[in-house]
């Protein structure tokens, strides 16, 4: 790799990097030298900006995680308008069809990576998923208040059913991304009674 040769913004890039390994070929293939060998940079970049590769990892997780925090805003501004069911499926498309099924599946491949996480942001349950469950059950609460959903809906149960059924739809890492009508038959069904 070449040296001496300045990156722009080198975080974001080794991070853009790290996300095209994973969607490409996995958490096992994720390493130090394969992120910094997609960035076309000296590994020693990496180490720079990052104390080590599992602080890299944990800062590639939190930094998705602050991307869920606008994506929840721009769906609770979105009730009253359209109906809850579009809503869901349209910001739980978007959710899964992003790098966050692969960022799902590090964490759960790295043990040393979820306590690191947990350092930070202590949570029960998964890290990415439970943010997006916190994003469904603020959305369904701002329903709720609107009268869109009913006032004794379950909203700690209905958010992480939508969230975990939807993942289930897009796991599979090599398949065919499911289509938004299978995603919207889940959310209708899981919020039928609501």
């Amino acid at each position: 790799m070449p040296t001496g040769v300045a990156l722009r913004d080198a975080r974001e890039q080794l991070f853009g990097a790290a996300e095209r390994v994973l969607l490409r070929d996995g958490p096992s293939a994720l390493t130090s030298r394969a992120v910094t060998t997609e960035a076309g940079c000296a590994k020693g970049v990496l180490h720079r900006h990052f104390a080590d590769f599992d602080a890299f990892l944990a800062e590639l997780v939190l930094d998705r995680i602050a991307r869920l925090d606008h994506q929840a805003a721009a769906l609770r501004e979105s009730a009253g308008t359209g109906s809850v069911a579009d809503n869901l499926t349209r910001a739980l498309m978007e959710l899964f069809e992003s790098v966050a099924v692969a960022v799902v599946g590090l964490v759960i491949s790295r043990d040393d990576l979820r306590a690191r996480l947990r350092e930070t942001r202590p949570t029960t349950g998964l890290p990415v998923l439970t943010e997006a469950a916190a994003m469904v059950a603020g959305y369904l609460a701002a329903e709720r208040d609107l009268g869109r959903i009913a006032a004794d809906a379950d909203l700690d149960t209905l958010a992480p059913t939508l969230i975990g059924a939807v993942h289930l739809l897009f796991a599979d890492r090599k398949g065919t991304p499911p289509e938004a009508d299978a995603v919207r038959k889940v959310v209708t069904t899981v919020i039928a009674g609501s």
